[in-house]
């Protein structure tokens, strides 16, 4: 595994903004989110209030095998109410486990491996307008397959497919990957492997 690389992680560009959280109310626990009507008080002290879902946070995984292609998943996003291909992925659900940790978890769950090198390539924010999740993204190699112990009726049904890292551009430029961390994790990882 690589060091922090300097990689900024809390998802914040400038902490030195002129707005100041003043209240935060839970409106809804879900099973993975929460959602809070939280006020701001901005410049001239004006109030404003905003809807924001707390999330625990992701891993996404780019594993890219000897042969060049990466080992990817199509499964079921209820969101979406049907299939998607995506990079293996999972929330940040264990307290003060490391990302790293986490990414190796999934990483063995969803595709049966585990990386002998796990490389950082980003920390992205997904919708930072309403969501404070956060996303580490690694880039998986040396892979060794390993058991895979499925969690949950999604990776149970999903299916592993193939996709040549030299693809991935067309895939994405043709609609088969429209996954926002898999088009982050693949243009990145694209770019170190390939140039």
């Amino acid at each position: 595994m690589a060091p922090d690389s300097g990689v900024a992680t809390s998802g914040v560009v400038d902490a030195d903004v002129p707005f100041r959280k003043v209240d935060e109310r839970l409106i809804h626990q879900g099973f993975v989110i929460g959602v809070y009507n939280t006020t701001f008080e901005g410049p001239g002290g004006v109030l404003m209030d905003r809807d924001v879902v707390r999330h625990p946070g992701a891993v996404t995984v780019v594993p890219v095998l000897g042969d060049g292609s990466v080992v990817m998943v199509r499964q079921f996003r209820a969101a979406m109410e049907g299939l998607v291909l995506e990079l293996p992925a999972g929330k940040r659900d264990v307290d003060g486990e490391p990302p790293e940790v986490t990414a190796q978890r999934e990483l063995a769950e969803e595709v049966g491996y585990q990386a002998g090198e796990l490389d950082r390539l980003v920390v992205m924010a997904h919708s930072p307008g309403f969501c404070d999740e956060l996303n580490h993204i690694f880039l998986a190699t040396n892979l060794t397959p390993c058991e895979r112990v499925v969690d949950g009726p999604e990776e149970e049904h999903m299916t592993i497919v193939h996709v040549p890292l030299a693809d991935v551009f067309d895939r994405i430029a043709d609609g088969t990957i429209t996954d926002a961390k898999s088009i982050a994790g693949l243009t990145l990882a694209h770019h170190r492997l390939v140039g």
